[in-house]
């Protein structure tokens, strides 16, 4: 299965506002939160009544991600681009509240700022589309003879700077030289420079499965596969929102 963020980032808008993807090679609608996987075909059951995978896969994004809406809202601001402020108006005009409203639930100001809100916003969206139409006429345009596609920032990025922008040529150099013997095998070693860090803790959280929790152990026991300092790799893939884990580290998991 494809790494979510991939799968997140290179879906359509549409795809996202549902909350999951089809992909073919798998014949199955993808969860792109969690990556849970629905097979094409496969009648799926709940509380006695039963589903096709779509309709299943659907349903799943409400049960157990609560809306896309409100995943969407609480990402982190270096990807969505907005201030705390405007989510809290967004996750407001999303309620339905009246203007009037709204100024009695943040407790001040006037209607005419949050209508000064609502036309800055619809003019933002504006923009996007362009920006979009642009982007996507851009698209993996070839400069100066090579490829300039960017792999995926994972959707838990803390921070979005010049350490997550790794070309796809980048990205598979490096696997060549710290993973000699295969992306599966063993590091030949940890590199200090931070966008070869990056993309080799991108690596590493792929041999972890979403959605599972894993005690301390059982995380050493597998990044020890891959480099004798597992504390090391395991401290850099908590650091860098790769996993999270519990404050008594009973438990550790893909942060999706």
């Amino acid at each position: 299965m494809k790494d979510v963020s991939e799968l997140f980032w290179k879906a359509s808008t549409d795809e996202i506002q549902k909350g999951y993807v089809y992909v073919d090679k798998e014949d199955s609608f993808v969860c792109l939160v969690c990556g849970r996987a629905f097979t094409k075909g496969i009648i799926y059951q709940e509380a006695g009544i039963f589903y096709e995978a779509e309709k299943f896969a659907s349903l799943h994004i409400i049960a157990e991600h609560e809306s896309m809406f409100h995943y969407l809202l609480n990402m982190n601001k270096k990807l969505t681009g907005l201030t705390d402020l405007q989510k809290q108006l967004i996750g407001l005009f999303h309620s339905g509240l009246s203007d009037k409203e709204i100024v009695k639930e943040l407790g001040g100001g006037s209607t005419s700022t949050i209508r000064n809100h609502r036309f800055t916003m619809r003019e933002r969206e504006k923009q996007a589309k362009v920006y979009l139409a642009l982007m996507g006429l851009l698209d993996k345009k070839v400069e100066n003879g090579r490829d300039t596609s960017f792999i995926p920032v994972p959707k838990t990025a803390t921070v979005l700077d010049e350490r997550f922008a790794i070309t796809e040529q980048e990205n598979e150099e490096f696997m060549r030289t710290y993973f000699p013997d295969g992306v599966d095998g063993r590091l030949t070693k940890f590199p200090k420079k931070e966008k070869r860090k990056v993309a080799i803790l991108r690596q590493l959280i792929t041999r972890f499965e979403a959605g599972k929790q894993y005690s301390e152990k059982e995380v050493n026991e597998i990044l020890k596969e891959a480099w004798d300092d597992y504390v090391t790799l395991r401290r850099y893939l908590i650091e860098y929102g790769f996993m999270k884990r519990l404050d008594d580290c009973s438990a550790y998991w893909v942060h999706s």
